[in-house]
Formats: structure tokens, sequence, C-alpha cells
């Protein structure tokens, strides 16, 4: 069975609010010294 896809239209606005939460923690993750690769990944989607 395959995975369904689901897309997000959003403004500059959003994109930019959910990127600046993301870069936060991520920011958090980081200073815990846990990995961050899933939270890098959404980031390199959410800017396509």
């Amino acid at each position: 069975m395959r995975k369904r896809k689901y897309y997000l239209y959003l403004t500059a606005e959003e994109r930019r609010y959910i990127f600046n939460a993301l870069l936060s923690y991520r920011n958090k993750l980081i200073a815990q010294g846990r990995y961050t690769d899933i939270v890098d990944e959404v980031m390199i989607k959410l800017q396509k």
C-alpha cells in the first residue's frame, strides 16, 4: 500500500513563521547534543 501525499499551500508569511519555529527547535536540539537530521530535511523541503 502506498503512502498518501499531502500538500500544504502556504503564504510567504506562514512559510517564514514555520521556518523560524523549526530553526528555534533545531537550535534547542543542538544545545542538547541531539541529532537534527529530521528537522533539517523538513527545513529543506519547506524551502522548495
